[in-house]
């Protein structure tokens, strides 16, 4: 059947699109974030799903799971995941609000991705309406915490994985346009410095700094980076008091490899920095870690598949692996077909520049109806 037969309308997925973007959901809000699952659930039951609503847990929101009629529900079918959490913080749409301008939509989360995820629930709703049925049954999973590596809901993911033959992931295109077939491994650690208190002007010389010590930790650590194994260090908080030497300060670190052997050996170097300097005492800790992901014979195939289908639509979808790792890492190293970063084209992700490029919408809703027809 000719995709052509399906008549996606850009102006009404971004007439539905805008109250998802304004809705601001960042993963440590889970009252945002539940109301996003709201919003999403209300579209997804309009699309002809059923909805179990998953607690939260661990302080995050809650999760959403659809399914859609099939003559063979319950079997192995197609999985498409995606997150409904975000970076930007409340307030967001202040700075950032929704707007056109330029063949381009502006807002936060669109890109990162909540396009990809409506354009999911709109394809299947397209499908519906053609009275086409997909070649497997389709079920929708949408989770509260991507953005912090996906601490409460893995387990999740991965369960809903197994169920089911395929895994497709809507998280926005490379920067080519191209999909993703594997990701490289990434780990996060939490470091602490612990230090003497002392008066800052009184008594400077008998204290010792946590912010001081954990500075030149940081300078250690991002030095460490090198081609197969990089450092970043994107969040540090100490101190109360400007006139009080600071006894404790906290940070957290980001490391990414291309191969699991090269994440192994960063997590030692890591770990090893654990001790005393100084009268400082410093400490490292592991926290989520995903797994590198490299494409198997399964995968090829769904991105061969999708590729043939890019073309009918009038482009060509390329691929490779990428780091910025996704809940893609977690199935695809499963040894379960996934295809990742099929979603929207765009620039600025976890930017106040945030955008998608709006011709971008039909031809990846067209990808994503194709592929959930074709996929047997």
């Amino acid at each position: 059947m000719s995709l052509d037969r399906l008549d996606f309308d850009t102006h009404r997925i971004l007439a539905g699109l805008r109250p998802w973007v304004e809705c601001e959901s960042p993963t440590y809000d889970a009252a945002a974030v539940d109301r996003m699952m709201d919003l999403a659930t209300y579209d997804l039951v309009a699309a002809g799903a059923s909805i179990e609503r998953i607690p939260g847990r661990m302080g995050f929101g809650g999760s959403v799971r659809a399914t859609f009629p099939h003559k063979d529900a319950g079997k192995p079918g197609i999985l498409i995941s995606g997150h409904l959490d975000t970076v930007h913080p409340i307030g967001t749409l202040d700075v950032l609000p929704w707007r056109i301008t330029e063949g381009k939509c502006y807002g936060p989360g669109i890109m990162d991705m909540k396009s990809g995820n409506y354009l999911a629930i709109e394809a299947l709703r397209k499908l519906a309406q053609a009275g086409i049925e997909t070649s497997l049954p389709v079920t929708i999973l949408f989770t509260p915490d991507e953005e912090v590596g996906t601490p409460s809901t893995r387990d999740l993911i991965e369960a809903e994985a197994r169920k089911n033959k395929y895994v497709l992931v809507p998280e926005p295109a490379s920067a080519d346009g191209g999909a993703v077939t594997g990701r490289y491994a990434i780990a996060r650690f939490n470091m602490k410095t612990q230090g003497k208190p002392s008066h800052a002007s009184w008594a400077l010389e008998d204290g010792r700094s946590a912010i001081a010590a954990m500075a030149k930790k940081i300078l250690e650590i991002e030095a460490m980076t090198t081609p197969d194994c990089t450092y970043s260090v994107g969040v540090v908080h100490g101190g109360k008091w400007v006139n009080c030497v600071s006894s404790h300060c906290e940070a957290e670190v980001l490391s990414m490899a291309k191969r699991q052997a090269d994440l192994d050996a960063g997590v030692e170097r890591m770990l090893a920095l654990n001790g005393e300097e100084n009268g400082v005492v410093f400490e490292v800790t592991r926290g989520v870690t995903r797994p590198v992901w490299e494409p198997g014979e399964g995968t090829m195939r769904m991105y061969e598949l999708a590729r043939d289908i890019s073309k009918e639509i009038g482009f060509d979808l390329t691929h490779g692996s990428a780091g910025g790792g996704s809940d893609g890492n977690f199935t695809g190293a499963m040894g379960i077909p996934t295809l990742d970063s099929i979603g929207v084209r765009g620039r600025g992700l976890h930017t106040l520049d945030e955008h998608i490029f709006i011709d971008s919408l039909v031809e990846r809703a067209k990808l994503m109806a194709g592929l959930l027809m074709r996929l047997s």
